[in-house]
């Protein structure tokens, strides 16, 4: 198959994350917020397939990572801080403005700064939360505001750090894993990850979407625990010496 055939199919997958991050956005300025929370989970699941399908075709590019993140800023950037902003925070002004903004804002940077340290197209970990990762804890968010009493009944300033803090991560050196391959090699090498992901699934499943926020919450919070813990372990290393 031709090169610029093959490239074809993960870009196909690259423009559906596009689309869908542009449609969220229509929804969200409609007030159809669980249809924007949708569309950006959509988005992500695109934006999964682009890369898998670029390694099954062997089309990776640089091309691709510059495209590839060019929707990414759209999808899980604007879409869900856009989202954030028309559902909550649109009657704090122009204070909203610049909570809501300052998502988009780490996202863009999260992504400037992985392309510009990018060797080569495989990696171990992330430095910092990926911006996917980000925009889907917001967006299961906004989802429960709609649906759950309990988060309903969160203050507002909860929404606004939760917002601040998901920013503040992106821009981090904080480290997060990679999705694991799902060939026998691939789970072999992170088993723990592939379970938690296996579990999470089957549990999104079952409480249709409710639990897909604390999902993402546990592993965010679990990369900030790890982090403090390997920083602790270095001053005491340092106290030894």
């Amino acid at each position: 198959m031709n090169q610029s055939v093959r490239r074809i199919i993960p870009n196909s997958f690259t423009f559906g994350n596009l689309l869908c991050g542009f449609a969220s956005v229509i929804a969200s300025n409609q007030g159809d917020y669980t249809i924007a929370v949708a569309l950006i989970a959509v988005a992500a699941i695109a934006d999964a397939l682009d890369g898998l399908m670029a390694r099954l075709t062997h089309s990776t590019s640089k091309m691709g990572v510059e495209l590839d993140s060019l929707a990414d800023v759209v999808s899980f950037g604007f879409a869900p801080a856009f989202l954030i902003f028309h559902s909550e925070f649109q009657k704090f002004g122009i204070w909203g403005l610049l909570v809501s903004a300052a998502f988009l804002f780490g996202g863009a940077f999260r992504l400037a700064r992985f392309n510009s340290e990018l060797v080569g197209f495989s990696k171990d970990y992330f430095k910092g939360l990926p911006i996917p990762t980000g925009a889907l804890a917001l967006a299961s968010f906004v989802y429960l505001r709609q649906t759950d009493e309990f988060v309903r009944s969160l203050p507002e300033l909860f929404t606004i750090g939760l917002t601040l803090l998901l920013a503040l991560l992106m821009v981090s050196r904080i480290k997060y894993d990679t999705l694991p391959v799902f060939t026998k090699e691939g789970i072999k090498l992170k088993p723990y990850l592939f379970s938690f992901l296996a579990l999470s699934a089957v549990i999104a499943i079952i409480t249709v979407g409710r639990a897909v926020f604390y999902i993402f919450l546990i592993f965010i919070l679990f990369g900030i625990f790890r982090a403090l813990f390997s920083l602790l372990r270095k001053a005491e290393g340092h106290s030894v010496t």
